[in-house]
Formats: structure tokens, C-alpha cells, sequence
């Protein structure tokens, strides 16, 4: 008897610490303003947040911000609750991010589109203008004007830094294209304004623009359907955009945030996680441009063969893109 019931301790004890084990894994998301289905940035994250869900059947908790104090009571909430790793969305978090990261050491947290050094916390950057010269190169070879445009969210030095790629690329295809810039605000707002984004796109088409790049989050949503309205084309960003109008969507800059978030939790449970810097690009399949049954019939076989030998010049070291980032200029 003594020995059973020694066995049935021991037994119990362990569900217990397997449970209690189990119940420390408490994944969290944060994301930004535009909310988890606009489309582009945030959505892009929540994809690769519900592929973690959907294979390890592990449930995340998550918070969509609607105005700018909301970010770090958000993750204060989620760290005073033990939720850990937690994935701030949005270079707008990373102050909260590092305040809170360094009040709670034992947790562990991520930041898409900043930097936080700290032994806690995972910072995903990314080489946005790589990504953004390839589909440069396939609007100045679409363009039959000879104009292009850049829609860019809120002006800030990182989406400067999508239309200088963007220009280069163009520039690069055509060295006489035309390249003309907007931006649509300098508040957060910026990320979700379609309707001004269709009236600068409208002002855009005016002035002889046939291809416009769009990299403003939700706004992107008017620019798209400005084009489609113009029989124009448009290219997305973040995620893959192009089922949004098939045959006007020329292609999309892929900025993997999704995988980021998704190796993010997967890490964290496996035990394989580990804090710093990760600076993705085209080496490390973090941007790219998007080809499927959408855009197909858009997308020429020289075209398609153009961009391809440029990506792998550019991972090769034989084409350097500049970051606008560096100096806050653009190369003409």
C-alpha cells in the first residue's frame, strides 16, 4: 500500500510540474494600429502566429492597438500576466518593448521593424530595399509611360527607404524612367487612410504614372483599388496582395514578418530561442517579390528572367542597393 501510494505521489507530482510547465509556454502578440486584418504588415504577422496555432494547437493571447497609449498597457498587461515570448508589431513599440523587457528579464519578447538590445528580446529588421529594387525593376519594365509611382504610409526613414530601393531598381530597368514620390502622412494614421491613398493615387495616374508601389499599410487598400478604378497597375507590400485585384496587382514585396513571428513562438517552445539582432534580406529569404496564378498573365517571361538574375546579383554582392537609412539620401 505504501508503495502505491508512493507511486500515485510521485505520478501526480509530475503531472504537476507538467502542467505547470505547459502553462509557462504563453505566447503574446501586440499588434499595431491597422489592426490584424489590414491587409498588409499586421496581417502578415497574424498569418504566421495562426500557422504556429494551427500546428502545435497552442492558443496566443493578442491585443490590436487603435490609438498610441494603448501599446505599452498592452504589454505591460501581457508581462504582468506571465505571457511569454511577446511579439510587439511595429517599429512604434520598441520603447515600450525595452521598458518593459527590462522590468520582467525572465521573459522573453521580440520587436518586428526596430531594434531592443537586450539578453531578452529578438529584433527583427529588414533589408526592405532589396526587395523593394526587384519590383522597381518589374514597374519600369511594365510601365509603358515611362512614369512610375511610390506611395509611401507615414514619413518615416524606413519607408523612405522602400521608395529609394523602389527608385533604384526602376532606375536601374530604364535609366530615363520618372520616379514621383507621396507620402500620405507623418501621424500613425498614415497606416490606415485608404481614401487618401486613392486621391494620391488619382493625382499620381494624372501626371502620367501607369505603375504605382505601394508600402503604407492599410492605406495601400485605396491605392489598389484607385488603380483597378484607373485600369492602371499597383504593386503590394508585407504580404502577398496580389488576389486583391488579379490582373491590375503587378506583383508584391514580400517582407516576411510572418515567418519572424512564427519562428518566434516556435523557438521559444522548442528551446531553441535565442535573443539579437536579425537583419533579413534576400540572402535570408526575408524579402521578396510575389509570382503566382494571380499575376501571372502580367509578368513576361523576360520580365520574370530580369528580376531573377538581378536577386541573385544582389545576394552575390554584385549589385549593392543603398539604404536610404544611412545618410537619408537616395542616389539619383
Amino acid at each position: 500500500m505504501k508503495f502505491l501510494l508512493k507511486v500515485v505521489a510521485v505520478g501526480a507530482m509530475l503531472l504537476t510540474t507538467f502542467g505547470a510547465s505547459a502553462a509557462e509556454f504563453k505566447p503574446a502578440v501586440v499588434f499595431d494600429m491597422g489592426g490584424k486584418f489590414d491587409k498588409s504588415f499586421n496581417q502578415s504577422v497574424f498569418a504566421g502566429v495562426e500557422k504556429f496555432r494551427k500546428e502545435t494547437g497552442i492558443k496566443y493571447r493578442e491585443f490590436e492597438v487603435t490609438n498610441e497609449t494603448q501599446r505599452e498597457q498592452a504589454l505591460r498587461k501581457m508581462a504582468q500576466r506571465g505571457h511569454s515570448p511577446i511579439i510587439g508589431v511595429g517599429f512604434a513599440q520598441a520603447p515600450a518593448i525595452k521598458d518593459i523587457a527590462t522590468e520582467y528579464p525572465d521573459l522573453k519578447f521580440a520587436i518586428i521593424d526596430s531594434v531592443v538590445d537586450l539578453p531578452n528580446v529578438q529584433s527583427y529588421i529588414f533589408k526592405e530595399q532589396e526587395g523593394s529594387y526587384l519590383v522597381g525593376v518589374l514597374a519600369a519594365m511594365a510601365s509603358k509611360t515611362g512614369k512610375v509611382g511610390y506611395i509611401g504610409g507615414m514619413d518615416i526613414p524606413m519607408i523612405r527607404a522602400f521608395g529609394c530601393g523602389y527608385e533604384q531598381g526602376a532606375r536601374m530597368a530604364n535609366p530615363n524612367i520618372e520616379v514621383i514620390h507621396n507620402m500620405t502622412g507623418s501621424t500613425p494614421s498614415a497606416w490606415n487612410d485608404p481614401g487618401r491613398g486613392s486621391e494620391l493615387s488619382k493625382g499620381q495616374f494624372d501626371r502620367g504614372v501607369d505603375v504605382i508601389y505601394a508600402a503604407a499599410g492599410g492605406t495601400g487598400v485605396g491605392v489598389y483599388q484607385a488603380a483597378k478604378d484607373s485600369g492602371k497597375l499597383a504593386i503590394g507590400v508585407d504580404s502577398n496582395q496580389n488576389h486583391l485585384h488579379p490582373g491590375t496587382m503587378l506583383t508584391s514585396m514580400l517582407k516576411r514578418v510572418d515567418v519572424a513571428a512564427y519562428n518566434t513562438f516556435k523557438s521559444a517552445m522548442d528551446g531553441t530561442w535565442k535573443a539579437g539582432i536579425y537583419n533579413l534580406g534576400l540572402k535570408e529569404d526575408g524579402v521578396g517579390w510575389a509570382l503566382d496564378e494571380h499575376n501571372r498573365a502580367l509578368i513576361t517571361p523576360a520580365m520574370e528572367a530580369k528580376v531573377e538574375q538581378i536577386r541573385a546579383d544582389i545576394i552575390a554582392g554584385k549589385i549593392a542597393v543603398h539604404d536610404y537609412r544611412t545618410d537619408n539620401k537616395c542616389p539619383k
